[in-house]
């Protein structure tokens, strides 16, 4: 199925497929993706770290029966680097998207050893590209739990505004090299990225376009070995969900 244009509706529109399309993730994660020390939860994380997300090295992780992937065997775009009325709707209706993008749940997996989480998976709403204020406490989220060593893979639909011109992928990466560098195809605004914490952070990146299928995307556990994330077939599980009303607007 190919992505759809979300911009073509109101937020609320797709923070209900946000939704059914997190559950669908996490059944999927849950049903055989990932190996059995681990699982997967759908959680909202309002502020901070919490109790439960520590670095990787403070977690005694068992390798014993668990079906990795070599992150030798990715391939594509892979890259690791070192280290009035109308103005009183339009105010309502971004609102509602700030609102829905504090309040969405993004996936967690965590280790049984503890249950620690290990990596998490954000879809990115309306609501993170609103303002600079939104942008950056993404940003911020993002290198906060990288830091903690905690892998990341972030799945963003909604093409570059004038506060994230090369997307959300762009901001974060600047602050992780501590320069810009990255730039999105003209053909393929969207992007989808993977990112491995440790000592040195990678950036596993594959930018899409309305009209064209999801990639699967790797999600890391541990450094150098990870999981294959169904993002296409989640996708058009999720999308049957979607009412009819803006399954018209979007088709």
């Amino acid at each position: 199925m190919p992505i759809h244009d979300w911009t073509r509706v109101i937020p609320g529109a797709f923070h209900d497929f946000h939704h059914e399309w997190i559950s669908t993730i996490k059944r999927s994660l849950n049903a055989g993706v990932l190996p059995s020390n681990y699982y997967a939860m759908a959680e909202q994380i309002a502020g901070g770290l919490g109790p439960g997300v520590l670095t990787l090295e403070s977690v005694d992780l068992q390798e014993e029966g668990e079906d990795y992937v070599d992150a030798g065997a990715l391939s594509g775009g892979g890259t690791a680097l070192a280290t009035t009325a109308h103005l009183r709707a339009k105010l309502s209706e971004k609102s509602e998207a700030v609102l829905s993008a504090r309040r969405r749940k993004r996936i967690a997996i965590r280790h049984r050893s503890g249950d620690r989480v290990v990596a998490m998976i954000e879809i990115v709403s309306p609501g993170n590209k609103s303002d600079r204020h939104s942008i950056f406490a993404f940003v911020e989220k993002a290198l906060e739990l990288l830091e903690a060593g905690i892998h990341l893979l972030i799945i963003d639909l909604f093409p570059p505004t004038a506060r994230d011109p090369q997307g959300i992928h762009a901001a974060i990466w600047e602050e992780v090299c501590g320069e810009q560098g990255f730039q999105l195809p003209e053909d393929k605004p969207l992007c989808l990225v993977s990112y491995e914490a440790g000592l040195e952070i990678g950036a596993y990146i594959e930018p899409v376009a309305v009209g064209q299928p999801l990639a699967d995307m790797p999600l890391f556990l541990r450094p150098g070995r990870h999981v294959s994330v169904p993002l296409e077939t989640s996708y058009q599980t999720a999308f049957e969900g979607v009412p009819q009303r803006w399954q018209k607007e979007l088709t």
